[in-house]
């Protein structure tokens, strides 16, 4: 029976657990925080910081497993490969093409070099450094943590004066006390935030989405709904796909999910925002399969044991998808979920991970989220209808 190391531990790993059970594999979970709730699934639990890389190195080595992954689980995918490169198992790429994927600012510098579209964007880990370059962006700026997901610890900066409280803010969902600053970009329709798909460094799934975010919440910048097909353009969707394929090559990266994030802007311009050798949270991966019928979950998990891929093709979406995030716009007590009856013939899916009474928080990154919703349309036209207004469709009702 094949061993596979699971870092982290939040549900989004659940479907994975259950992909790797039906191939009949044995699943360990890994980080320091027991009660979470992968770890009643999997047939093993260890308790390590998934950051710590050599303490997780070691215990691989105990373990005598033949994969890791880390899904869904920014900061144990350098971990995942630093492992799986030293114990000359299956990986996604080398530790160092990982390593630059994973840090906003290493990867907005590889991106400069390499010739791709991309903002102006510098890195650091000194404030006053910083605020002495406040003349070389172009105002307004996004301030992130280099090695944080979910959206937390971004912000967007007007002025200069406001520079410092914001990479503060930043640091603080840093693990390594980095940040990086770059120029805003104004998007044209909706950004991208979806999952694809490489077989021995060629791309064999590529999809973009819209995505969608909730102005009224605390952090403006965590997604609350995701669709399919895309807003970008064909154009700019060819042109994406080649640069990313052209990014997989210069990094010679190999079999791996991918969560990606792009975004066609006002200029005229299309960017690769993000590019992590995992799949994204939000449940990505499961909606491609609901939209699709492409199973990335299950091959990333044979990907990560070293057997053959089977069935990583491009198909086409069947109807139009959306994806709610459930969430609430402020903090408080959880008291219900309303649905409309107009979106009964919709609804494939309703999962709410939370009960009545317990406390919520104004969505100030993806770790609010209280669960989610999974519709189909057959038209495009009915589903904007939906997500341009959905308080009229859904909400979340607090005591």
């Amino acid at each position: 029976m094949k061993k596979l190391l699971l870092l982290g531990g939040s549900r989004y790993i659940l479907p994975v657990i259950k992909s790797a059970h039906s191939l009949g594999y044995y699943v360990i979970t890994c980080d320091y925080l027991p009660d979470n709730i992968a770890h009643k699934y999997s047939d093993e639990y260890c308790n390590v910081s998934i950051i710590d890389k050599e303490a997780v190195l070691n215990k691989a080595r105990e373990l005598k497993i033949d994969g890791i992954m880390s899904f869904a689980c920014d900061p144990g995918v350098a971990t995942a490969a630093y492992v799986a490169e030293k114990l000359g198992l299956p990986h996604s790429g080398s530790y160092e093409s990982v390593s630059i994927l994973q840090n906003k600012g290493k990867f907005r510098k590889f991106l400069k070099d390499n010739n791709f579209a991309v903002p102006n964007a510098k890195g650091y880990t000194s404030i006053d450094e910083a605020l002495e370059d406040v003349d070389y962006f172009n105002w307004p700026v996004i301030v992130k943590p280099t090695d944080s997901a979910g959206s937390k610890g971004v912000t967007r900066v007007e002025n200069p004066e406001d520079l410092r409280r914001s990479i503060e803010y930043a640091i603080s969902f840093s693990h390594s006390s980095e940040f990086i600053i770059e120029d805003f970009l104004e998007k044209s329709g909706h950004s991208s935030d979806t999952d694809s798909f490489s077989v021995d460094g060629e791309l064999k799934f590529v999809s973009f989405s819209a995505q969608r975010f909730d102005e009224n919440c605390e952090n403006p910048y965590t997604p609350s709904a995701y669709s399919w097909p895309s807003t970008i353009s064909e154009e700019h969707r060819k042109e994406l796909k080649d640069e990313i394929q052209r990014l997989l090559k210069l990094l010679d990266m190999k079999t791996s999910i991918y969560n990606i994030e792009v975004r066609e802007c006002t200029n005229g311009k299309a960017y690769i925002m993000e590019v992590s050798p995992r799949g994204g949270g939000n449940r990505l991966a499961e909606m491609l399969r609901y939209a699709t019928g492409v199973d990335l979950i299950t091959n990333a998990v044979r990907a990560a044991v070293g057997e053959p891929i089977i069935d990583m093709e491009q198909k086409p979406y069947d109807g139009c998808w959306a994806e709610i995030i459930l969430h609430s716009e402020k903090s408080g007590i959880f008291d219900s979920l309303w649905v409309s009856d107009e979106l009964s013939k919709n609804i494939v899916e309703r999962d709410l991970w939370i009960e009545t009474g317990t406390e919520v928080g104004g969505f100030s990154g993806a770790n609010e989220a209280i669960g989610t919703l999974v519709l189909r349309f057959d038209e495009q036209k009915q589903l904007e209808e939906i997500l341009n207004n959905q308080s009229k469709y859904v909400k979340v009702v607090l005591k």
